[in-house]
């Protein structure tokens, strides 16, 4: 067990819900961020909808690491790698002119709320390195959160 699992699973079920709820508005109204960002609207929405399928697909991923957060480092690092990458492309974006600073609502409710969760997981001892102090290796096989 991690130290404070409780904690770490209610925070990934709270950002799985999240990613879903936000890739399937994505998926239903791709041009939403276009409009908001006074945009001329993309002439392939399905660009952006894709974006929040691969969204809605983390959202399953945070699910499961909810339910073992202590095997779910990889997982919250491939989360952290894109929450620190996809601010540096925005930023790159805002600043060469080619898109407004409104769009950086993008990050606002998908890099910071939603990155909340991998660094949580990525900076707590134990769990970042996908073992804890009580924990051997040869534990850290599935065990159902019943048992």
């Amino acid at each position: 067990m991690i130290a404070r699992r409780s904690f770490h699973r209610a925070v990934f079920v709270a950002a799985g819900l999240y990613n879903i709820l936000w890739g399937l508005y994505a998926v239903i109204d791709p041009r939403w961020l276009f409009r908001f960002a006074r945009m001329p609207e993309e002439n392939y929405p399905q660009v952006f909808a894709r974006l929040g399928m691969v969204l809605g697909l983390y959202g399953i991923l945070y699910l499961g690491v909810a339910r073992v957060p202590e095997r779910g480092w990889a997982i919250a690092a491939v989360g952290i790698t894109g929450k620190v990458l996809g601010p540096i492309g925005l930023a790159r974006l805002i600043w060469s002119g080619t898109w407004p600073v409104r769009t950086g609502i993008l990050c606002l409710t998908n890099d910071l709320i939603g990155g909340f969760p991998s660094v949580s997981t990525c900076t707590t001892p134990g769990l970042s390195s996908g073992r804890n102090r009580r924990t051997s290796r040869s534990r850290l096989r599935y065990e159902h959160p019943s048992s």
